[in-house]
């Protein structure tokens, strides 16, 4: 069924913020087509999706780090995004993860947060990974 432009925002739900998944970080162009979408572009996929969670009050979106910037060039800077799918150049990025960037280029595309699961979890020393992550992110903002 259709919702109503706005309907998240006319909803009381206090201090809960609803975001949208736009598409999952471990489809590329080549699962778009198999998956029978008329468009194998992310990118426009995510900018529709985005676009309609935008219309129906989604306070913000879940993107990939390669589409958060058009999202933001297209919605505005007010549209909260988070992005997952962040992979160090030092991480080991052989997993499902298809459309992923690194932690700096998120926050310099526009991210307001990034998720990072895999190269904290999975490393040998997860505070040092993590630790590692955060001097990435600042050195890419104060540069």
């Amino acid at each position: 069924p259709e919702l109503p432009p706005g309907f998240l925002k006319d909803m009381e739900i206090g201090q809960t913020k609803i975001l949208a998944v736009t598409l999952l970080t471990s489809i590329d162009n080549g699962m778009l087509k198999d998956m029978g979408y008329a468009t194998s572009n992310p990118r426009e996929l995510v900018i529709s999706r985005a676009t309609w969670a935008m219309k129906i009050g989604c306070h913000g979106v879940v993107c990939s780090g390669q589409e958060v910037g058009r999202v933001k060039e297209v919605l505005g800077s007010s549209l909260v995004t988070v992005v997952p799918g962040i992979r160090p150049r030092w991480s080991v990025s052989k997993d499902d993860q298809r459309r992923i960037v690194t932690p700096s280029e998120a926050v310099l595309s526009g991210a307001d947060y990034i998720v990072v699961g895999r190269p904290i979890r999975d490393a040998k020393d997860p505070k040092d990974a993590a630790s590692r992550i955060v001097d990435e992110i600042e050195a890419a903002v104060n540069s």
